[in-house]
């Protein structure tokens, strides 16, 4: 757990279930200016500014190319684009949730999300432009952050705003858990995201147009809370809404700008009808133990079948093949996936925990599944390749990204929010002091340039201080030019530095398998081969 987790305090829900501990943001209730927040507007391309909104995505497109290894979209196909969608996933990874289901939706996005996304320093500045709607969960309310009256005031409007836009055809993100959580499998649904298409649907039914779709997506990180992972964001068939059975009160009510909360059978059903269209696009297991085991099975499988795992995609349908192989049941009676107690799953259990305690993993072994490749030597070569490129833009990486390195390291280390916020500021920091940041490091950098301008000059046999002329005039435009220079050349040494990185951690994997002592590797051949002889080729199961 991160540095500076809050633990456990004993506050239990109405139904006896932990309420979230608060982070220090989330705990201050800044009313006045949550009640000031811009309202979006439907009749223009995005609700939010439109310049502003297409500024935010392209930073968020060029940070999230960096911040993964890969990344993998399908299902787009499924989205219906004749009406407005809301997608309904688990929530792991903090804002890099609705970050990735947001850059691969066909559809501009109105927004909801905590509170706190409106009132922090630097990042309420984008969120009030792209007309954020905050929201109070029911931990704020329970923990005494506000009254139970301005909760539904604000709540009611906040919902009332984003079911207007989904009526209206735009995509909404909302997370039926209610929290992002560091756990195998979903927890249990808040009725929030039911309600406000519900809401919707009564709108767009009573001004004459289709009903939104809950659309379920499935979000796979490999691991996520690490520097370039692997990321790839599954869309599935729609859930259509029960448009007969929405009640003619509500259809009025919202007609007139009023929030009235849906009957609560018909939200409770929608609920609960949810939740088995998302199971299957989850981990859905016990622990994170379980998942590594049956990513192992798949691995040592698709040796035993040929069919390599290529992709993070391929490597994610075939482990839930292979849970769904040994799960009888998606959840037990408290709502959560029952430990599966298997010869097979318990073995793999055991070989999972033995790579990992050298980092490594299923994709670390041969051809045949019973022992660990020794690796590519021409890799060897691109590396040193990459590493050549690195060390000539090194100067432009310290300059322009190690402050930010740095900076998330520290705020992602040592925030009181869990795990799966450590990405949420990485990837922040990143974007926003790329953004506030360059400018200042690109004066820097063009008077360092400038003021050893003859040393320079020498090794590339271009004067840059008279690229244009000696006249005042063109040397002033040498400088101008030097100093746009700086931010492509700084962009380059950021993705460079991610090519880098991805050639070190195959460095250090590939080390730590040719390493490994004769005992290790005896032992863990005895144990694979045993796995190996109780599972079956495709063919033969």
């Amino acid at each position: 757990m991160a540095k500076g987790v809050a633990p456990f305090d004993g506050a239990v829900d109405h139904r006896g279930e932990a309420l979230p501990v608060l982070s220090k943001s989330s705990a201050n209730m800044q009313m006045e200016k949550l009640l000031n927040t811009p309202m979006p507007s439907f009749d223009k391309e995005t609700p939010g500014s439109p310049f502003w909104t297409k500024l935010a995505f392209f930073f968020c497109r060029r940070t999230a190319a960096n911040q993964f290894r890969t990344i993998e979209y399908s299902g787009m196909d499924l989205i219906p684009i004749d009406r407005g969608s809301l997608c309904a996933s688990w929530h792991t990874n903090g804002l890099l949730d609705p970050l990735g289901i947001m850059l691969a939706h066909p559809k501009e996005f109105v927004m909801g999300g905590r509170h706190d996304l409106v009132t922090r320093p630097i990042l309420s500045f984008w969120t009030r432009r792209l007309a954020v709607q905050p929201v109070v969960r029911k931990a704020e309310l329970l923990r005494g952050g506000c009254s139970e009256e301005e909760a539904t005031n604000l709540n009611g409007r906040s919902l009332l705003t984003l079911a207007t836009g989904i009526s209206s055809g735009f995509g909404c993100v909302l997370f039926p858990e209610g929290t992002s959580h560091d756990l195998a499998h979903m927890i249990r649904f808040r009725t929030g995201p039911m309600r406000t298409v519900l809401a919707a649907a009564a709108i767009a039914k009573g001004s004459g147009k289709k009903c939104p779709v809950l659309q379920p997506v499935g979000l796979h990180f490999r691991v996520r809370h690490h520097y370039r992972t692997d990321m790839w964001v599954e869309f599935a068939e729609p859930y259509y809404l029960p448009e007969d059975e929405i009640p003619k009160d509500l259809i009025e009510a919202v007609q007139k700008r009023e929030w009235v909360e849906p009957p609560g059978d018909l939200v409770r059903s929608l609920r609960d009808g949810l939740r088995p269209h998302l199971l299957p696009i989850t981990p859905n297991v016990s622990s994170w133990d379980e998942h590594g085991a049956f990513h192992l099975i798949a691995q040592i499988e698709s040796r035993m079948n040929k069919t390599p795992l290529d992709t993070w995609r391929s490597e994610v349908l075939a482990a839930r093949e292979v849970r769904d192989r040994f799960q009888t049941e998606p959840e037990g009676e408290d709502s959560k996936p029952v430990e599966i107690k298997h010869p097979i799953v318990d073995a793999a259990k055991d070989i999972h925990a033995q790579l990992q305690d050298r980092n490594l993993d299923g994709r670390d072994l041969d051809a045949s599944g019973y022992k660990l490749r020794t690796g590519n030597p021409l890799r060897g070569f691109g590396f040193a390749i990459k590493t050549a490129l690195m060390a000539i833009l090194l100067p432009a990486f310290l300059l322009s990204l190690s402050p930010l390195v740095i900076l998330g390291r520290f705020l992602g280390d040592r925030t009181d929010e869990g795990v799966d916020a450590r990405t949420t500021y990485q990837f922040l920091v990143a974007m926003f002091g790329s953004v506030l940041l360059w400018p200042f490091f690109a004066v820097i950098g063009t008077c360092i340039i400038w003021m050893n301008s003859g040393n320079i000059s020498e090794l590339v046999a271009i004067d840059i201080t008279t690229m244009f002329g000696s006249e005042q005039i063109a040397q002033i435009a040498s400088l101008v030019v030097l100093y746009l220079a700086m931010f492509p050349i700084f962009w380059a040494s950021g993705r460079m530095f991610g090519l880098w990185w991805d050639g070190y951690v195959d460095a250090r994997k590939a080390y730590s398998r040719l390493t490994a002592g004769r005992k290790y590797k005896q032992n863990l051949e005895e144990r694979l081969r045993a796995l190996a002889s109780e599972l079956k080729p495709s063919d033969k199961r």
